[in-house]
This record gives C-alpha cells, sequence and structure tokens, in this order.
C-alpha cells in the first residue's frame, strides 16, 4: 500500500468521509470482475477505512490487544 497515498488522504478528506470513501472501494473491489473496477481496491479501501477506525488499524497492523498508541 502506498504510505504516501494514505497520508495525502489523512490530510486533504475529512474523517467521517474517509470512512464512507474506504468502505466504497472495499464494495468496489468486491465487484473486481467487471472491466473498470478491481480486486486492488479491496485493500486500498482497508488502508483508507483504517485511518478512522482504531481497532481495524489495530488489525491491519497485526496487534492482538487492540491498544493503540
Amino acid at each position: 500500500m502506498n504510505q504516501r497515498f494514505l497520508v495525502r488522504v489523512r490530510r486533504k478528506v475529512p474523517p467521517g468521509l474517509r470512512l464512507v470513501a474506504g468502505l466504497l472501494l472495499i464494495l468496489g473491489g468486491v465487484l473486481g470482475f467487471l472491466p473498470v473496477l478491481g480486486f486492488w481496491m479491496i485493500p486500498l479501501g482497508l488502508g483508507v477505512a483504517a485511518l478512522d477506525v482504531k481497532p481495524l488499524i489495530a488489525w491491519v497492523r497485526g496487534r492482538k490487544d487492540g491498544r493503540w498508541k
């Protein structure tokens, strides 16, 4: 996942909209068999949604306890 893209999204997109955009990317990735959409959208959507959801951040980073630093 491109870190620069996630940094840009964190700076320019409001928090509530980041979660919605992440969920839309995940839903679009599920339809990856269609010509324009692709399965690459699923991990990107998880990364964008993880910017707003602390338990999801812990899961993406592989932490078992779910605590946030």
